[in-house]
């Protein structure tokens, strides 16, 4: 089978290369994947930022993906073959405190599909069942895709925000996250604006118009006349954070209100700040990263119930066959979550 693979630590050199189909161990599947999608840290692995040097290549990339089991291990009881899942791509390694207590998605150990072993951007791909969700009929195979980053915003929302129903939230990043963000504090009763700046206008903003939300480019538009008309001067309940820019954590706290909360669902890098201010105006400020089986769950019933909009927010007109065009749109701000047809790689 054919695999697009990172074959050199440098930014691109992206692959298809030749590999063999896998075989499942004893407590593991054997899934033929149907789609998958491109995430951010995808496009990290493609620039090959230093956060990725540890990989060990060539490696079979991608980790937001849906397929069918088509071989089960001996010790495999949960699922068949023909069933249709997902993965959580973290792997936690069950012996360190974090996982002995529950918090796997920050294990000390992890593994990460697509990074320390090969991942999905390949015709079959193996998963331990632990690792795995059913996916419900209600949800479409290309949805199915993106149930993962839909977990992760589901977690952010859900379980570590205090969003609440009439809230006013601002999400700052109108790129995956922050759209998927939004339509999940929309589900939960919030008003929702969404920023982002001037390479975003020409699609992801105006993405998240035809999602139904305000969306503002913080570089033409008066960010504070319109957060005092829209809240009485009061400023955002909550403000969620999913640029990955050092900028993001900045306006946060000037768009907040007093005895707020600002979530980081973006990795910032190194932010320069004065936190007086925060301190002075009792914000609290909450950290989350990945997701856990309950926000899998909550993701697989917003996705069913039509409360989360993948159809609107995939973007399936790319190929892993020229997956390189698909990167470069994705890094320009010109396209939000592509998706990909995996099945070209078994022709």
């Amino acid at each position: 089978m054919r695999g697009l693979a990172k074959t050199s630590r440098s930014s691109g050199n992206m692959e298809l290369i030749d590999i063999e189909r896998p075989n499942p161990g004893c407590d593991e599947v054997l899934i033929e994947v149907d789609y998958a999608g491109l995430c951010g840290s995808d496009a990290g692995i493609y620039r090959f930022k230093s956060a990725f040097e540890r990989m060990e290549l060539p490696t079979i990339i991608g980790h937001e993906y849906t397929g069918r089991v088509v071989e089960a291990g001996a010790e495999v009881t949960k699922f068949a073959p023909g069933d249709r899942v997902v993965e959580r791509p973290i792997r936690g390694c069950g012996d360190c405190y974090q996982c002995e207590i529950g918090q796997e998605n920050v294990c000390q150990n992890m593994a990460l599909t697509g990074i320390d072993h090969n991942g999905a951007y390949a015709g079959y791909v193996t998963a331990p069942e632990s690792a795995l969700h059913s996916v419900p009929d209600d949800v479409e195979p290309r949805h199915a895709a993106l149930v993962e980053p839909t977990a992760i915003t589901t977690r952010a929302v859900i379980r570590n925000s205090r969003v609440a129903p009439g809230d006013r939230v601002l999400v700052a990043g109108p790129g995956p996250m922050g759209v998927l963000t939004a339509q999940v504090a929309d589900a939960q009763g919030a008003e929702v604006v969404v920023a982002g700046v001037g390479r975003d206008t020409s699609y992801r903003l105006p993405l998240a118009e035809k999602l139904g939300f305000p969306a503002l480019n913080i570089e033409d538009d008066d960010l504070e006349d319109y957060r005092d008309a829209l809240t009485d001067g009061v400023g955002y309940d909550v403000v969620f954070d999913t640029t990955g820019h050092p900028s993001g954590l900045p306006m946060a706290a000037e768009e907040v209100r007093k005895g707020g909360q600002i979530v980081l669902v973006g990795q910032t890098g190194e932010a320069t700040m004065d936190f007086t201010p925060l301190v002075r105006s009792e914000i609290d400020l909450q950290c989350t990263y990945s997701a856990m089986y309950e926000d899998f769950e909550r993701a697989l019933r917003l996705i069913g119930s039509g409360d989360v909009d993948h159809e609107t927010f995939l973007d399936d007109r790319f190929s892993l066959l020229e997956a390189e065009e698909a990167f470069e749109t994705f890094l320009e701000g010109e396209t939000c979550k592509p998706i990909f047809d995996v099945s070209v790689l078994r022709d």
